[in-house]
C-alpha cells in the first residue's frame, strides 16, 4: 500500500474531476468513500444510477474521468458509450464478472477494476488514467473496445499494443506469432514487421487464446490460422505459411493437437 501511495506524486495539480455511474447505491457510496480517503486530487462531480442520468451529467459537467459499471439492469456501460459520437474523457470500467468483456477490455488497453473494489487497484487505475490525460495523447481506446465487442469476425478484432512512444492498433489477423523476451513480448506480423511490447506473454495468451491462438512453447504463442504444417517429434514443430518453423514443446504438444480435433 505504501509503495502504491508513492505513485501519487502530483503537486499543486488541479483536481481530476470524475463521475460515478453504477445502479447500486452501496457500490456508488463505497467507491466515493475510497476515492475521497485514498486517492489524491480527485473531485466527484456527480453520482449516477442509470445511463440516461449519466449521459446528461457527462454532457453538462464534462468530467475528465468516468467510473462506469458494466452490468446494469436498464442498459449496460457499453450502451452509454455508444451515445457519444466522440469520447473526450477517460473511462475506468467496473465489473463484478464478465470474462468476455474483460478480454475485450484487455485487448483494447482500457482500464477496469473488479468488484469488490481493491483500494490498491483503484489507486493504480486512477494514476494510469491520469497519466493518459496528462500525456494529451488523443486516441479513443473505447472505440476499439466497441469494435471488439461488436465484431463477430475474430480476424477483425483489434489489439492496442503499448509502445515506448505511444501505442499501435493492429488487427488480430495481422499477428503471425508472439515470442517471449524476458518480461516483454515480441509480436511478429504477417508483413514481416516486429514490435517489442512491454507486457509478458502470459497476458497475451490469456487474452488471445479464444481468438485462435495457442501456446505451443513456453516462449511462443502462435496464430493457428497461419499454421500450414505440423512435423512429428518429441514435441514436434510447426511450419507457418511464411515457411517459419517454430518448435512445439512436449508439454504443449497435446493441447496444440487437440485444437485440430
Amino acid at each position: 500500500m505504501k509503495e502504491l501511495l508513492k505513485l501519487q506524486k502530483y503537486k499543486a495539480m488541479e483536481k481530476l474531476q470524475c463521475i460515478i455511474v453504477d445502479d447500486e447505491l452501496d457500490s456508488r457510496n463505497i467507491l466515493a468513500d475510497y476515492l475521497t480517503k485514498y486517492v489524491k486530487n480527485v473531485e466527484i462531480l456527480a453520482s449516477c444510477e442509470n445511463i440516461e442520468t449519466a449521459e446528461r451529467q457527462i454532457k453538462s459537467l464534462k468530467p475528465k474521468l468516468v467510473f462506469l459499471d458494466i452490468e446494469m439492469p436498464f442498459g449496460n456501460g457499453f450502451d452509454l458509450i455508444e451515445k457519444f459520437t466522440s469520447i473526450d474523457f477517460e473511462i475506468i470500467f467496473i465489473t463484478a464478472f464478465s470474462q468476455y468483456a474483460i478480454q475485450a477490455i484487455n485487448l483494447s488497453a482500457v482500464h477496469y477494476i473488479l468488484k469488490p473494489i481493491d483500494i490498491d487497484e483503484l489507486i493504480i487505475a486512477v494514476n494510469k488514467a491520469r497519466e493518459k490525460i496528462d500525456s494529451k495523447i488523443n486516441f479513443d481506446h473505447t472505440s476499439v473496445l466497441l469494435d471488439n465487442l461488436n465484431d463477430l469476425n475474430q480476424e477483425n478484432k483489434k489489439v492496442v499494443l503499448p509502445l515506448i512512444n505511444g501505442f499501435e492498433v493492429v488487427r488480430v489477423g495481422e499477428i503471425l506469432y508472439c515470442e517471449a523476451e524476458d518480461n516483454f513480448t515480441c509480436f511478429h506480423f504477417t508483413s514481416g514487421k516486429k514490435a517489442l511490447i512491454c507486457r509478458n506473454l502470459k497476458f497475451y495468451e490469456q487474452n488471445l487464446e479464444n481468438l485462435g491462438f495457442c501456446r505451443i512453447h513456453r516462449s511462443t504463442l502462435v496464430n493457428l490460422q497461419f499454421v500450414k504444417k505440423y512435423i512429428k517429434g518429441k514435441g514436434g514443430s510447426v511450419i507457418l505459411e511464411n515457411e517459419k518453423e517454430l518448435q512445439v514443446s512436449n508439454s504443449k504438444k497435446q493441447d496444440f493437437l487437440d485444437k485440430y480435433r
